[in-house]
């Protein structure tokens, strides 16, 4: 990157093309305040702000200092700074640090110049759109809400019953951070609530509630390097466990002998079972939403009786045991009485335990600012309650739901705090896998995530999609998930296949279901989900059929095993996400910049999954640069034009590179 600057302006340049500029006529920044409104229901947050000011700091003072560029900026000549930064060049980048502001300013605007041909990806995980260019996305981790489509009838009910309808930019995981098609990296250091509104065709504006601690720019001269120095910046993932690929992660919650049952039937129509996951390990409680789990983190002996000597039992035969945690403690158990007693529990601002409505009940919140209640979370609920008791994994759930007026041990606003839990609540899990010697073998993993979960969290799962095939929270998504979250250092994305959201007559069918697993074997982790209402939707060993298809996309995720560790190890040791966006490998096709339900596995499979009710055939784009031969057909394509291609049940879209090195190998999967 190159800075060049009079003393009154400044401009900071990638490749010739300019990222950052300022004068006095076209200011790069405006800061002003106030007042924020934050009403939360169940993890949907209603969030407003009135602005008192907003003014440009158009005056600008610019000096060499040390090897850097001290920039004051002002709103008018002759009067005290408002605000002042360094710029840091570095090998690959640039810095610009806020070292200084006037105290009655919360609210910061930075604007970046954009080209009207410009697309940008990231934010998190975004499940509507990949391509950010041309909509704005606020920046909140919270519940991402049901069918997230304010113009359906299905969001419709779930906002006037609940508040809990979502949008299109609501998501668990959200992140300051976007990727541009010119090859940079803008990053932004902070947990405040950020608004990044890219509808501007000649600049994206970034609107802070605090003045951030530093923009940070990463640039390369290829996508894939560009991608690589952003996982070396957040953190990479760990090659996944090697038990992980030997079969599908079957999910259940209906008690030991209907999990026993289901897999002895599993295994015996020929489904490859790596694992059980039984979130209701610690038992039911029933309410109006669905069957819920009982928030006391232990085996609940009436559902699952005898449950070392079971674990054990499945361990001999080759499989492993999942279980559910999350960071809260309902108020009528007995894991929230020693928290309580230990003062490990946030409080409100009367200095009791501030309760969460869970929805028909009440949990108090772990503190993890305070670093005694992250080890006593860690040692005696991670630890004692589940890993010594036989658990090899869990879904580490519910990381973005902390309140907005809760008081934190740390002193820190929760408005300041709450982006920043999911990172804090994955640490804990992580701390308490490595301190009990089990890294690389115990699994977690979790939908919620903010700025550095990549270092903690070795698995991503894609939250609760409806169960459906909706253009905003249905099967796509995942993809949209797995795409934008991978090129911001998560290696390893995944989902509940068939979906997990049931309400107001939404019900799973065989067709979801079989559709969703045929993705899913083309991800790191086949795992499956009975839903929020099991009794109410389709489950795969219901039909002979539908359990046939399954085995045998069980049988597709086992054989891609060799392939899938290559991939793992190169995630740990370049950043690579396994699930990749046609342009990393592709990136002079520029038709492959918006394209978002297909995805490259690795660089020699391109998947392309179905996801529209009814369908026999689809018509996928092949990027050009290579040729693609159909993985069941065997009919080889020439790059650069959509192909349509037989699609029945059974026989997804898959493409190989016709010119890779496991041509052969990869090819063979047709017989599985």
């Amino acid at each position: 990157m190159e800075f060049d600057y009079t003393d009154r302006s400044w401009v900071l340049r990638h490749a010739g093309q300019t990222l950052i500029e300022h004068t006095d006529v076209q200011p790069c920044c405006y800061v002003g305040s106030g007042t924020a409104s934050v009403q939360m229901y169940r993890g949907n947050f209603d969030i407003e702000d009135f602005v008192e000011e907003r003014v440009a700091l158009r005056h600008a003072h610019v000096e060499p200092k040390g090897g850097a560029f001290r920039i004051s900026l002002a709103r008018a000549p002759d009067v005290e700074w408002d605000l002042v930064l360094t710029v840091h060049m570095d090998t690959h980048g640039a810095t610009i640090a806020f070292e200084h502001a006037k105290p009655e300013i919360n609210r910061l605007w930075w604007r970046v110049v954009a080209r009207p041909d410009e697309h940008v990806w990231g934010g998190g995980e975004q499940m509507s759109y990949f391509d950010l260019r041309g909509r704005r996305f606020p920046l909140w981790t919270s519940e991402p809400g049901v069918g997230r489509d304010k113009t359906t009838h299905l969001t419709w009910q779930a906002d006037v019953t609940g508040n809990a309808g979502g949008d299109y930019y609501t998501t668990n995981y959200p992140q300051p951070t976007y990727v541009s098609s010119r090859r940079y990296c803008l990053h932004a250091e902070t947990t405040a609530y950020a608004d990044f509104d890219f509808r501007n065709e000649q600049f994206h504006e970034l609107q802070f509630w605090a003045v951030p601690a530093r923009i940070e720019l990463t640039a390369a001269d290829s996508f894939v390097t560009l991608v690589e120095r952003i996982a070396t910046r957040f953190g990479r993932q760990p090659v996944l466990p090697d038990w992980v690929q030997k079969g599908a992660i079957l999910g259940f919650k209906n008690g030991r002998d209907h999990a026993q049952r289901l897999l002895d039937l599993s295994k015996e129509r020929g489904v490859q079972v790596s694992a059980l996951w039984c979130e209701d390990w610690v038992g039911l409680r029933l309410t109006s939403f669905g069957k819920r789990l009982f928030w006391d983190w232990r085996w609940n002996d009436a559902r699952y009786p005898d449950s070392r000597e079971w674990v054990a039992s499945l361990n001999a035969n080759g499989v492993r045991f999942l279980g559910y945690v999350n960071p809260y403690l309902c108020n009528d158990g007995t894991l929230y009485e020693e928290a309580h007693a230990a003062g490990y529990l946030a409080t409100n601002a009367q200095g009791g335990d501030y309760l969460v409505d869970f929805g028909e009940f009440w949990c108090g919140v772990v503190d993890f600012t305070n670093p005694a209640a992250a080890q006593w979370f860690a040692d005696r609920v991670i630890r004692r309650e589940m890993l010594d008791a036989g658990l090899d994994g869990w879904m580490a759930d519910f990381g973005e739901y902390l309140p907005t007026d809760v008081k934190l041990a740390n002193g820190v606003d929760a408005m300041l705090m709450h982006n920043a839990w999911p990172t804090l609540w994955a640490q804990v899990n992580a701390d308490a896998i490595d301190s009990a010697g089990r890294s690389g073998d115990a699994l977690f993993f979790m939908r919620a995530g903010y700025t550095g979960v990549q270092a903690h969290c070795p698995l991503l799962w894609a939250g609760d999609q409806s169960v459906d095939f909706s253009r905003h929270d249905g099967l796509q998504t995942v993809i949209c998930g797995a795409l934008s979250s991978g090129l911001l250092g998560n290696a390893y994305h995944h989902s509940d296949i068939g979906g997990y959201t049931s309400l107001f007559g939404n019900r799973r069918t065989p067709e979801l279901f079989q559709r969703w697993a045929e993705m899913a074997a083309f991800t790191p982790v086949m795992r499956t989900h009975e839903g929020n209402r099991p009794d109410e939707n389709f489950q795969f060993w219901q039909d002979d059929a539908v359990l046939a298809h399954f085995a045998k996309m069980t049988r597709l995720y086992v054989a891609l095993a060799p392939y899938v560790r290559q991939l793992s190890e190169e995630a740990s040791q370049r950043g690579l996400p396994l699930q990749r966006p046609l342009f990393l490998h592709f990136e002079d096709d520029r038709a492959t910049y918006a394209i978002q339900d297909q995805y490259l596995y690795g660089e020699d499979l391109l998947i392309a999954p179905v996801h529209e009710a009814g369908r026999s055939d689809w018509t996928p784009y092949l990027p050009a640069g290579a040729r693609w031969i159909h993985l069941w057909s065997g009919e080889t394509f020439d790059g650069g034009q959509r192909v349509t291609v037989a699609a029945p049940l059974g026989q997804p879209p898959v493409f190989v590179r016709a010119d890779s090195a496991s041509r052969e190998s990869l090819l063979a999967l047709a017989s599985c």
